[in-house]
């Protein structure tokens, strides 16, 4: 079976789970209040049952699930009943859902746990897991988890919450298994079999010598079909990707991708193994960056929950639409500059608004375009003009096409050949802006440091909108009116 169908039934079970869970709350609901309105001997207890039996019923539900689908379905619940559901997960499985739960729906389930209960749940976590956690913990608990870590523990936490959050450092973990390269394959067997299970995501070995300096990695599939007698030197690789924790985690994810890793070593300086990055911490991460970029395009500050207040929800969204409102402004300030020409010739109102939309639909295509060949490495200064000089005859090609039919369109329409070529000109001429814009804004953006994918569809909208209107109208006026 393929990935894509496996993914699809996948997705779909997680629908039908969640489903399921809304069915349960809302069948307690109607329980509940049909239970609560009756006037009978003992109600209380007649409500308090009836209030278990369906609460456990949910509860046995939740069990069956994966943490990442409990987690699912909390973000696609309201408030309250998101409380209740989370109110029955059992609390060995709180941590693994706390991780799994995004970051504004983490908020409210920590919101609603006492300093006790956090600590129990952040406990159960391996040290990689609570530096991912521990931005969003209070203080005093990460004090009362920090005190009941071993003291290489300890170590480890420190060094997994010094690296900035776009690193290998903050992708990697430690839970690895390391052999020596005097050994042999034998010894490496038998060592295996005495530990309770391997790491997930466990293809490799990792070897080091007695200063934990890494001298190459032996795959899992060697070690299992060679003869037991060989020793792991002749045996590994010593030409291995290697990361180190301060690497930029976009160019970690390139790597998985170009090579097809599953699993990674992570060395410091001076060589020594430090943790390794998984497979699962890349996917995890490019996820992550996508939904941002998704919301950045948008201009929307930070991931949103969907059932968080009205008040809280339009501050989120605030900083864009006064943006938007002021480029609006302007937008309208160029029409006003040509009222005269539009009072004179009332076609051009009905026909301004295809130049402006045609032209910000093309400067989002070469924006996206741009902003995924910057986030893979591709563009550099040594091509840029080259990539402008396309993107420009792009443009051309696209305006002369479409010009033309849009030309023909409103000649027909309003029996003026110049208006019709109007059109055309202007429509080529404001492809050439959102090309021109769409290429310049991210560079500009990322080389003062900041990230090309903020706010830039709304930038080039207006950029394409004031534009169209001052160039279609420009012309109109100089040739019509």
């Amino acid at each position: 079976m393929s990935p894509e169908v496996d993914e699809a039934k996948s997705q779909e079970s997680v629908q039908q789970s969640l489903q399921q869970v809304m069915a349960l709350l809302q069948k307690h609901r109607l329980v509940e209040q049909l239970v609560h309105r009756q006037d009978m001997p003992r109600h209380e207890l007649v409500e308090t049952l009836v209030h278990r039996q369906n609460l456990a019923e949910l509860q046995q539900k939740l069990a069956e699930l994966h943490p990442a689908d409990v987690a699912y379905i909390l973000e696609a619940l309201p408030l309250e009943e998101r409380l209740i559901v989370w109110n029955l997960v059992k609390a060995d499985r709180d941590g693994e859902i706390l991780l799994e739960a995004s970051d504004a729906v983490r908020a409210t389930l920590i919101a609603d746990m006492a300093p006790e209960e956090l600590v129990a749940a952040t406990e159960q976590l391996d040290t990689d897991e609570i530096a991912d956690l521990a931005p969003d913990l209070p203080e005093e608990v990460i004090e009362d988890v920090f005190q009941a870590l071993s003291v290489e523990e300890r170590e480890q936490l420190r060094a997994a919450m010094s690296y900035p959050e776009d690193s290998v450092g903050a992708l990697m973990d430690f839970d690895m298994v390391t052999v020596r390269e005097d050994v042999t394959i034998e010894v490496v067997l038998r060592y295996l079999r005495r530990l309770d299970d391997l790491p997930d995501h466990t293809d490799q070995l990792f070897v080091v010598d007695r200063n934990e300096v890494l001298q190459g990695v032996l795959p899992i599939g060697r070690v299992l079909v060679t003869d037991p007698d060989r020793l792991v030197i002749d045996l590994m690789l010593v030409d291995a990707v290697r990361l180190k924790p301060h690497d930029d985690a976009e160019e970690a994810a390139q790597a998985f991708e170009r090579y097809d890793l599953v699993s990674a070593p992570v060395v410091d300086d001076h060589g020594q193994l430090v943790g390794r990055v998984t497979v699962a911490a890349v996917v995890d991460f490019i996820r992550d960056q996508s939904d941002s970029e998704m919301l950045n395009l948008a201009g929307l500050r930070e991931d949103e929950d969907i059932f968080s207040s009205v008040w809280k929800s339009a501050q989120n969204r605030w900083t864009w639409l006064a943006i938007n409102l002021v480029t609006a402004f302007i937008a309208s300030r160029v029409i006003g500059l040509f009222e005269g020409s539009i009072e004179k010739l009332v076609a051009l109102a009905a026909l301004m608004p295809i130049v402006a939309g045609i032209g910000g639909n093309s400067g989002n295509q070469t924006i996206t375009m741009i902003v995924r060949a910057m986030a893979l490495g591709q563009i550099q200064r040594a091509n840029a003009k080259a990539l402008l000089t396309k993107e420009l005859l792009i443009s051309l090609l696209n305006g002369l096409v479409w010009g033309s039919i849009f030309g023909v369109f409103a000649m027909l329409l309003y029996h003026s050949w110049a208006l019709g070529l109007v059109m055309m000109a202007a429509m080529t001429l404001n492809l050439l802006v959102a090309a021109s814009f769409g290429v310049f804004i991210p560079m500009l953006m990322h080389r003062f440091g900041r990230d090309p994918a903020v706010g830039s569809s709304v930038l080039i909208t207006a950029i394409t909108d004031s534009g169209g209107f001052f160039i279609f109208l420009g012309l109109a006026t100089l040739f019509l009116v």
